[in-house]
């Protein structure tokens, strides 16, 4: 075999073993990430209206109910902590608050132990199932 040969069959080893081990990073990070909260919004429901949640709330929609006919089961307001009671699995969040605030899911009863946290205005698919507080914070 020629030195140019083998100089050529190396490079395209090299390109190969790359374009792997890229391949693999990629899917071992959206693999290790699979159960953490939400980064970006499922639904940004600008066009949508505001599906019963007035500007500057958090609403909670029942149980694999979808917006449920634009009637939230659930609507906060103020900043703070509120405990939820009797919330199990999928629930539709929306985010409505205005200035960009936040609502942390929590898994104990005080507004710690925060599970996730998610920006406004957008709708969230999330499970309710460990959480046991929201905060709202600015």
């Amino acid at each position: 075999m020629s030195r140019k040969k083998f100089i050529v069959i190396l490079s395209c080893m090299v390109v190969l073993v790359c374009t792997l081990a890229i391949t693999f990073t990629t899917v071992a990070s959206s693999t290790t990430n699979a159960h953490a909260a939400p980064a970006r919004p499922l639904l940004t429901p600008v066009s949508g209206g505001n599906h019963g949640c007035p500007a500057g709330y958090v609403c909670i929609y029942p149980q694999n109910a979808g917006w449920n006919g634009d009637h939230p089961s659930l609507k906060y307001y103020n900043y703070g902590v509120y405990q939820l009671h009797n919330q199990f699995g999928t629930h539709y969040l929306f985010n409505n608050q205005t200035s960009g605030a936040w609502v942390w899911l929590c898994t104990d009863w005080n507004g710690n132990n925060r599970a996730g946290r998610y920006a406004s205005p957008a709708l969230y698919v999330v499970n309710l199932t460990p959480i046991n507080s929201i905060r709202l914070t600015p």
